[in-house]
């Protein structure tokens, strides 16, 4: 660069060995905004709101083809809304001069600029999920779905899915994304018609498995020869309706319950499809050995063209008091992963403020490292 004689940001004058200004100690070297360049003040936050009902039940989907889907508006309006196009970006959040490319990276300085997958948070009718990428991943491989229905006695439910992708094999975002969304169309038309919960949460989990299943059809055979693991995902969902709950689930993703009144334990609700579970559960090691092992989070169970067996898991509770269900993948119980633990770093508020709650939990694991894909929803219990 030519030698500044005076400071850009405060005119101050310079010595020709200066790399940054004496007087406002601005970086010399630092690339200059285009002159006459402003930034565009902060948008003012939208006011949350559902959109209208569709027929008998509100739905919102993080999933591929959200067509057919009535979508509640993101609580947060920074953040994309899941199947919409990305927001135009003029410049790049990092240096805020260089324009994006087409592959989303700054011409100038090179940052890639965020997905519309790496973060994003839904309130919708009694219930609220966050999705993170966390710290380490390139990408965010989990996906989950909301929705809300009426059964035939005109009692409200509320359903949540949350799946975690297996990052070994093949497009696992894309096996997250269409497990979620098709484990809600098959339990949402079950619970209106009136089917017990544990009977359509089971229905739904096929269904999850057989379209993720039918991905690995949709792969070209040149890509399957490249990529030995079809895609796949684990999956933990749960039905919040009347005085009981219900989860299901296939893999390692958990489900836990979180009472109002602290002095009451909670529970973890479901039980890992693992090598360590496994060993435990054929009394070949204790909990702390098997968890010990290198092996402990393989996984025995999942969806997808290649699972080794499907066994849907389902499970239904009638609780003496409120308090919320919460369904979540191993980003989160990494770090908090007895049920105790969970609500030690639960808020107490967790039943009024479910967004506020999820957006907690989110925040411990990040703290914690965030090694992984964080998804947590929240089901406050009994339904409002």
């Amino acid at each position: 660069m030519p030698q500044t004689t005076v400071c850009p940001e405060c005119a101050e004058p310079l010595e020709p060995s200066d790399k940054f200004c004496d007087a406002c100690g601005a970086d010399l070297a630092a690339p200059r905004r285009p002159e006459g360049y402003t930034l565009a003040p902060p948008a003012e936050p939208e006011a949350y709101e559902l959109a209208p009902p569709a027929g008998e039940s509100d739905t919102l989907a993080f999933g591929l083809g959200t067509s057919g889907l009535t979508q509640a508006r993101i609580a947060d309006p920074r953040i994309e809304q899941p199947g919409a196009e990305p927001a135009p970006r003029s410049h790049c959040v990092a240096c805020e001069v260089g324009t994006i490319d087409a592959d989303g990276y700054c011409e100038h300085c090179g940052h890639a600029q965020p997905r519309p997958r790496d973060h994003q948070e839904v309130e919708l009718g009694g219930v609220a999920a966050v999705t993170d990428r966390g710290l380490r991943h390139h990408r965010n491989e989990d996906a989950f779905a909301l929705s809300t229905t009426t059964l035939p006695d005109g009692t409200p439910s509320v359903v949540a899915v949350v799946c975690d992708g297996v990052s070994s094999a093949y497009r696992p975002d894309d096996a997250s994304e269409t497990a979620a969304e098709a484990a809600v169309k098959a339990l949402v038309p079950s619970l209106s018609r009136g089917v017990r919960p544990e009977e359509a949460m089971r229905e739904a989990l096929l269904v999850a498995a057989q379209a993720v299943a039918d991905l690995a059809a949709e792969t070209p055979e040149e890509e399957s020869r490249r990529h030995h693991n079809a895609p796949a995902c684990t999956c933990v969902s749960a039905v919040t309706s009347g005085k009981t709950f219900t989860v299901g689930w296939i893999g390692d993703s958990r489900a836990y319950w979180i009472p109002d009144d602290r002095s009451v334990p909670a529970a973890r609700l479901t039980e890992d499809d693992s090598w360590a579970e496994r060993m435990v559960s054929l009394g070949l090691m204790t909990q702390a050995e098997a968890y010990a092992d290198e092996r402990a989070h393989a996984i025995t169970g999942w969806l997808g063209a290649d699972a080794v067996e499907l066994d849907p898991h389902t499970a239904s509770f009638e609780p003496d008091g409120p308090g919320v269900v919460v369904v979540c993948t191993d980003g989160l119980w990494n770090y908090a992963e007895s049920a105790a633990e969970l609500a030690s770093v639960m808020p107490g508020d967790a039943r009024a403020r479910p967004l506020h709650c999820a957006r907690t939990l989110v925040g411990v694991a990040i703290d914690g490292g965030g090694h992984d894909n964080i998804t947590v929803a929240v089901l406050p219990f009994p339904v409002a």
